[in-house]
């Protein structure tokens, strides 16, 4: 395997639009990105040529290699019968001589050059072919593939954030996987299929995703008599029980800046942020059901008084934070950060509990947002058949669950996942139950980036916290700006 790094300059104007970190899923961090197909039309380019939470891995950048080999067969290879089988003992020497170029987020994985080690061994006895991985740190993604998509140098497969992938397919950038994907689309994550499908075609393959859940000091629990809820009445309770028996510690903090903690609540209530009709999007964040999640979530604040004044400015890092200090009793949390938790705050281990995050009622979860990554084919690349086998391998069981463990994320084949979810392990079985039972996508469409870049969600949350906006006020804002964004 090779691997070729270099500082470079970014070199598109706008910023980044990141939804995926803490680790790759879920961030939170939007910046404004140039749009590929933006990008593609000022420089006179058809595109037709190829977040979480990546952690923003500052230093280094990849240098773009050109796609050696010459043309194959294209895309339309038979998938595999299943995803998630064991990759294959000899193969086909047929790709002899030519070279996979591959782009990796850096920093999902601890130390992800052991692992691809591992791959392009493989890779090379099933095909004969070799393997260029390039890590690519998650800061300058976006803009680096929205300016590859337009000059044609995308690599031949990369790893693309959930929110990324209609982006890029709308530019003409992907492949369509759909035929490729279909014998195995029944065992892949659900959530993670409906983010890569747009206008009924499947431009991502599934490839990992982590979710948010409660995270809990078990003390503070033992110390106030409560334990996990598993409603929302119960959850007002135990944080009552918590303020009132250990007065120093905050049960609940109602972070401003963290729209992906305050998504449950909409959802839980029945409430999203926008639907599809008639291929049109229109915001229902000011609907009545969105209204009483965004109200009952704001209330734990301004009425229970569970939180503290100054989490309406909050971030998920803040969140964090102060729970690792002790001066949290419990936390929405990505499950990518446990081990964070754990390495950040040693006299943590032992003493933290998980629980999947309640509904209204003890029938029934409240949503959370399932972000994650594909593996995408661009139409640039001159090696579609061979990206294919790339994908196929690294979704076979050994792969998928050797990424999983060392992420610590969850892998996108639903029977991995489903194993999983039997876990013993009081830290990972309630975040695969919430990732099984109730993980949930924002609005599949390129206009979302738009969105995130101007935190609409989290404008809206602030508002209603800091007194600046009742409820219903600040949801008809934000809807007005979101139809502006949907062209509406």
């Amino acid at each position: 395997m090779r691997i070729r790094t270099r500082r470079t300059t970014a070199v598109t104007a706008a910023g980044i639009a990141l939804l995926l970190t803490l680790g790759a899923c879920g961030s939170d961090n939007n910046g404004e990105g140039t749009s590929a197909a933006d990008t593609a039309a000022a420089a006179g380019s058809s595109a037709a040529g190829a977040e979480t939470t990546g952690a923003d891995t500052a230093g280094s950048d990849t240098a773009a290699s050109g796609t050696a080999g010459s043309d194959t067969a294209g895309s339309d290879t038979a998938g595999s019968d299943t995803a998630g089988s064991a990759p294959a003992e000899s193969g086909s020497q047929d790709f002899a001589g030519k070279k996979l170029t591959v782009w990796i987020m850096e920093g999902t994985n601890p130390d992800a050059t052991p692992f691809f080690a591992d791959v392009a061994k493989d890779f090379k006895a099933q095909t004969g072919a070799d393997l260029d991985v390039q890590f690519q740190p998650w800061a300058d993604a976006h803009d680096k593939f929205t300016t590859a998509i337009a000059g044609g140098t995308t690599p031949d497969v990369a790893e693309i954030g959930t929110t990324w992938t209609p982006e890029f397919a709308q530019a003409g950038a992907l492949e369509d996987l759909t035929q490729q994907v279909a014998p195995m689309k029944d065992n892949l994550v659900q959530g993670l299929v409906d983010a890569g499908t747009m206008d009924g075609k499947l431009y991502g393959m599934p490839w990992y995703a982590g979710v948010r859940s409660f995270v809990y000091n078990k003390d503070v629990f033992e110390k106030a008599g409560v334990q996990p809820p598993t409603t929302w009445d119960e959850l007002v309770a135990a944080g009552e029980k918590i303020k009132s028996a250990v007065p120093d510690v905050v049960p609940f903090a109602v972070a401003g800046d963290c729209s992906y903690c305050m998504m449950p609540f909409i959802w839980g209530a029945g409430g999203d942020v926008a639907t599809q009709q008639d291929g049109k999007w229109t915001s229902t964040i000011d609907s009545p059901e969105s209204q009483a999640g965004l109200t009952f979530y704001t209330d734990l604040a301004l009425k229970q008084g569970l939180s503290t004044p100054a989490a309406a400015t909050w971030k998920e890092t803040d969140l964090l934070k102060n729970f690792e200090s002790g001066k949290l009793a419990m936390v929405i949390t990505g499950n990518w950060t446990i081990t964070k938790i754990t390495t950040d705050a040693p006299d943590m281990k032992g003493n933290l509990g998980a629980f999947a995050i309640p509904g209204k009622t003890a029938d029934k979860l409240s949503p959370s947002f399932l972000g994650g990554s594909h593996l995408g084919i661009f139409k640039a690349s001159q090696n579609k058949e061979l990206a294919w086998k790339f994908i196929e391998l690294m979704s076979s069981d050994k792969y998928a669950q050797q990424w999983a463990q060392s992420s610590n994320f969850f892998p996108g084949i639903k029977s991995l996942l489903d194993e999983t979810a039997k876990s013993a392990d009081p830290l990972i079985a309630p975040f695969a139950k919430q990732m099984v039972e109730a993980g949930k996508s924002m609005p599949v469409t390129p206009d979302w980036g738009k969105i995130e870049g101007a935190k609409v969600l989290t404008k809206m949350l602030q508002s209603v916290l800091t007194g600046k906006a009742s409820v219903a006020d600040a949801t008809k804002t934000a809807a007005g700006e979101m139809n502006d964004s949907f062209g509406g």
